[in-house]
């Protein structure tokens, strides 16, 4: 790195604490993913016991990530607390259209926004960064408008995702280099139904994958057929695993398995959008 970019980033961090100390009293919205590690461990600096992080144990989020957000809270040594949200009860989340993710994070500031009252918090301190406003994005817009309850530092800083992981190796945090993993509803179409055992089915199959030693992973769901989506450098593993992966697959409720040959990449249900 060169000498103006760590001039740069170090001016970043310094704006995003001078922010966050500003509120007093916040609460971060605490995946434990790199994004709202970062934030949170930055909160927890300047504010210390005045902040605190939540994670919502919702259906969406597999459950080895809930397990790695209570882990990684405690290494920081931030409150956190954990809350069981039901977003399926949402019917219009249920429906999943195209602006599934405008009323999920609806539903969640909401949440979010009730548990701030309980605890006497300031405001609401989200992960979303600069690189991900781009393009059609309803849960951005969700947050747009709950305008003076939602700080968004990484956006009023123009802090990239690249730069993200960056500060959070300048903490020392181990999320640094972590896999950036979107919400289990992002592996179904448009339009398909959300159950719990759908997002159940698709997290236990990923979860296979993963014990194969694959880290960028994702199954989307097409009404009954599975279509794998992993790096091509790993094509081979899954080769070698063929009919160990076809039983634990059809043992889930596949019919068929299929190998997306353009490989991992984000947002590919968007593609035919």
């Amino acid at each position: 790195m060169s000498i103006p970019e760590r001039s740069s980033l170090s001016e970043k961090i310094e704006r995003i604490k001078g922010a966050i100390a500003e509120k007093e009293k916040v609460l971060v919205a605490f995946s434990g993913g790199v994004d709202s590690t970062t934030l949170a461990a930055l909160a927890f600096e300047v504010l210390g016991d005045n902040v605190l992080a939540v994670t919502l144990d919702s259906c969406a989020i597999p459950q080895s990530e809930l397990e790695d957000a209570k882990r990684t809270a405690k290494q920081i040594g931030i409150r956190h607390i954990v809350l069981e949200h039901d977003m399926l009860s949402d019917e219009m989340i249920r429906q999943n259209d195209q602006d599934r993710c405008y009323y999920c994070k609806k539903l969640v500031m909401k949440t979010l926004k009730d548990v701030m009252g309980r605890e006497g918090l300031n405001v609401l301190v989200e992960g979303t960064n600069a690189s991900e406003i781009t393009g059609r994005r309803p849960g951005w817009a969700a947050i747009n408008e709950a305008e003076g309850l939602v700080l968004t530092p990484y956006t009023e800083f123009d802090v990239t995702k690249k730069e993200v992981r960056q500060i959070a190796r300048h903490l020392g945090l181990e999320v640094a280099d972590k896999v950036s993993n979107a919400c289990l509803l992002s592996r179904l179409p448009y339009g398909a139904e959300v159950t719990n055992a759908s997002l159940r089915r698709i997290e236990s199959a990923e979860d296979f994958l993963l014990s194969l030693g694959i880290t960028h992973v994702r199954v989307r769901e097409h009404d009954g057929i599975a279509r794998i989506e992993i790096l091509p450098d790993d094509f081979p593993v899954v080769h070698e695993k063929r009919d160990e992966l076809l039983s634990r697959f059809k043992e889930l409720g596949y019919s068929y398995v299929t190998l997306d040959m353009e490989g991992f990449r984000s947002g590919s249900m968007d593609e035919v959008l």
